[in-house]
């Protein structure tokens, strides 16, 4: 097994030419090839290059570039990291992590292991995995965006979603077929069904199949416990559509390798946290990344700069786009008197409210920020008692509550699509999801190719 160990000035080269000679004795197979060197310079002579047995790898930079040369130059299948502080602190040594999964080798400490999650080829056609760094990020909304505009193109996908709430069998939901009216989710959910889960709200929004599975739990990078997403693949892999849309739960990434995939991070998100740790791994996955809610007071112009310069500083080759989100009522309501429930954070109502009186012309008489707390949602919607129309995303307790509620009183219920609008980056959001579904079509011709070497593949 070809092993690149990581090595600092810091020791002495005897002890670590010691330790590398002695590996094979602790990961049998090993067989180490080439050290990269971190950084430090206590125990080296002004520009040594320490003599360890092996080749050592030298970058201009830090201990990232140094790792990235190895990688590049050798071809490990392993990295032992035979360094420590001060060259490397817990932060960066995960970002090393990061590194090392984004490009399918195993990283190896005196004291963890860490494996790239198994992501096996299962779709028979281009798949474009939509990702993101937490829940609440905009996922379903970017992937019903792209869906829309590929269907527009005549060349309509079928979506995977990946939920917490998932049924217990994959499930296909034919928007042309399967009952999504308030009514017909209320019904579903009374049935003990979860009437909001994620891939009935793709349906809904995007009208394209959408396949629900489930999975539980999540790992540092993105694996999940338990999930059903591979035999929703094998369901969509029988269906005419050209393009799979694997659309990732939470932090959780879809266990199924996809041709490219799209990031989407808050730009209210910790800086810290998305490129930081384990959080740079999804971003290296990526093709594209969205940033959505760009707007005050959700983010200032200078947090959505700073996590912009992070990102173009980790994945230079990503695109980056801004976006922020905007209601849009999938039937009209002008004239009428409206309540609005969104998962939305309370600071951006007034935005969000301007914009359906401006565009829709209705008039809000109620808001509710609640969907994710059906005590609070409960006190909403009952202090907007003139209005004619309930507003809803399908989320949360939309249905099983806010639905409830809205058709005991005679309400009329609309749903409400999120849809994200450019407002700055490398381009047009749709447009640049386009792109990224070029991209996926074109890799996926490529494996047909004797020359491919899936190990150089840097897709989840």
């Amino acid at each position: 097994m070809r092993t690149l160990v990581l090595v600092d000035g810091e020791h002495y080269p005897p002890v670590v030419a010691a330790a590398i000679d002695s590996l094979p004795q602790h990961i049998p197979g090993c067989r180490v090839v080439a050290a990269a060197l971190l950084g430090g310079t206590e125990k080296l002579r002004d520009g040594d290059v320490p003599e360890v047995g092996v080749p050592v790898v030298r970058a201009e930079g830090g201990p990232e570039e140094a790792l990235v040369a190895g990688l590049e130059r050798h071809r490990p299948a392993l990295v032992v990291d035979l360094s420590d502080e001060p060259v490397l602190d817990a932060r960066l040594r995960m970002r090393l992590v990061g590194r090392c999964l984004a490009a399918g080798v195993r990283y190896r400490t005196a004291d963890a292991t860490f494996d790239p999650p198994a992501r096996p080829r299962l779709a028979t056609k281009p798949a474009v995995a939509v990702i993101g760094t937490g829940k609440r990020t905009g996922k379903t909304a970017v992937s019903a965006q792209l869906a829309r505009v590929l269907a527009a193109r005549h060349e309509p996908p079928v979506i995977v979603a990946m939920g917490r709430g998932g049924p217990p069998d994959p499930e296909v939901i034919d928007p042309e077929r399967f009952d999504l009216t308030p009514e017909g989710l209320l019904a579903l959910a009374d049935s003990g069904r979860h009437a909001a889960s994620d891939h009935l709200e793709g349906a809904l929004m995007a009208r394209v199949v959408t396949i629900g599975t489930r999975r539980c739990g999540g790992g540092f990078a993105g694996a999940p416990v338990d999930a059903t997403v591979g035999q929703g693949v094998a369901i969509a892999n029988g269906r005419d559509e050209g393009l799979v849309i694997l659309e990732g739960s939470g932090q959780a990434i879809p266990p199924v390798r996809a041709d490219a995939t799209i990031c989407v991070v808050p730009a209210g998100a910790d800086p810290e946290l998305v490129t930081g740790y384990l959080g740079g791994y999804r971003l290296l996955l990526s093709d594209l990344v969205v940033i959505t809610m760009c707007e005050q007071p959700l983010a200032n112009t200078g947090v959505v700069t700073a996590i912009e310069r992070d990102v173009r500083g980790l994945a230079p080759g990503a695109k980056v786009v801004h976006t922020v989100f905007r209601p849009f009522p999938l039937e009209p309501i002008t004239g009428r008197r409206v309540v609005y429930a969104t998962t939305a954070p309370a600071s951006a109502g007034p935005a969000l409210t301007a914009h359906l009186e401006s565009e829709h012309g209705c008039t809000v008489v109620g808001t509710s920020h609640h969907l994710s707390n059906r005590p609070a949602l409960t006190e909403d919607l009952e202090a907007a008692g003139d209005a004619e129309v309930l507003v809803v995303e399908l989320k949360a307790a939309a249905v099983d509550l806010a639905v409830r509620v809205a058709l005991e009183r005679g309400m009329h219920v609309v749903f409400c699509d999120n849809r994200a609008v450019t407002v700055g980056g490398d381009g047009d959001l749709d447009d640049l999801t386009l792109g990224v579904a070029r991209t996926a079509r074109q890799r996926f011709d490529d494996r047909a190719h004797p020359d491919l070497d899936d190990h150089d593949e840097r897709q989840p």
